[in-house]
């Protein structure tokens, strides 16, 4: 771990790893070869005239490019041995993917706890405020991660959107959702339905979203399904182009619950944001975790 980063792992064809390298993602790249910066699984330094099976795999860290700052903090709701959880500030990608790198939840955590092993167990959008857990250690990454893919956690997330006399509520929304690559919206399409969101309308225009599955852009399709797109949010109805360091409109959802029996300790766990909607929820914070394993 470099500076809250890890190395990225190519595998290769086979021969000379600098030639490849060098074919394949251009002069600065193999350039590493040259200065030291790449590995093999056991810690060995790719030498310039190094040769490796095909499959063989290498080690080497991406250069940082600059990164607009997201200028909001991450309010640490609870921290133990095993697991850390944060609230999450709006416009702040929870890992590295694409040109947010540096300026993601868990780069900067890594680097302010000083917790190398840090890995999410679950993702937030990165325009979603609200409560995310991280796993400390890699020996328990896997069970917490196992718990969200089996669905055993209950999320509850608060979305403000304009309100429709015609429509009742509670009410449960199903539909099929796909996620093409290369596009920016989700859609939803004819089929069975694969997603599944519990609406209740909290009152002037606040929403409870309760998702029993986890389809990408899950809440934010379906609420503009309804015709009550989330106030703030610049893909549904339509793609908006937001500038990359304009951070005055904060989609209005906030993952704002999140409960379930630890799988370590088998204590109940129950952590709520602290967070409110408007541009100010980014500062007025107030740490809220009731959690009633601790």
């Amino acid at each position: 771990m470099r500076d809250g980063l890890g190395p990225a792992r190519v595998r290769l064809h086979g021969g000379v790893v600098a030639d490849e390298l060098a074919a394949r993602f251009g002069a600065a790249v193999a350039a590493k070869v040259t200065a030291g910066e790449v590995f093999l699984a056991d810690g060995t330094v790719v030498g310039p005239g190094t040769v490796v099976e095909p499959g063989t795999h290498v080690y080497l860290y991406r250069e940082l490019r600059d990164e607009i700052e997201v200028p909001f903090d991450i309010p640490i709701l609870y921290r133990d041995d095993e697991i850390v959880v944060v609230d999450k500030p709006h416009f702040l990608a929870t890992m590295p993917r694409g040109r947010h790198v540096g300026q993601t939840a868990l780069v900067r955590l890594r680097r302010s706890l000083d917790l190398p092993e840090l890995s999410p167990a679950h993702r937030l959008d990165r325009l979603t405020a609200g409560v995310l857990l991280f796993t400390v250690r890699r020996d328990v990454r896997g069970a917490y991660q196992t718990m969200f893919e089996r669905g055993e956690v209950r999320k509850t997330y608060l979305a403000r959107a304009a309100v429709r006399a015609d429509l009742d509520f509670p009410r449960v929304v199903r539909s099929r959702i796909i996620k093409r690559r290369g596009s920016l919206q989700a859609v939803e399409e004819p089929g069975a339905p694969n997603a599944e969101t519990y609406v209740e309308h909290l009152g002037d225009g606040v929403y409870r979203l309760t998702p029993r599955t986890g389809r990408t852009h899950q809440l934010r399709v379906h609420m503009n399904s309804l015709g009550l797109p989330i106030l703030g949010d610049p893909l549904y109805p339509t793609v908006v182009d937001v500038a990359p360091g304009d951070f005055s409109r904060p989609l209005q959802l906030l993952a704002h619950t999140l409960e379930f029996d630890d799988p370590i300790t088998g204590a109940r766990r129950r952590f709520v944001s602290g967070r409110v909607f408007g541009t100010e929820g980014n500062r007025a914070h107030s740490n809220s975790a009731d959690d009633s394993g601790s």
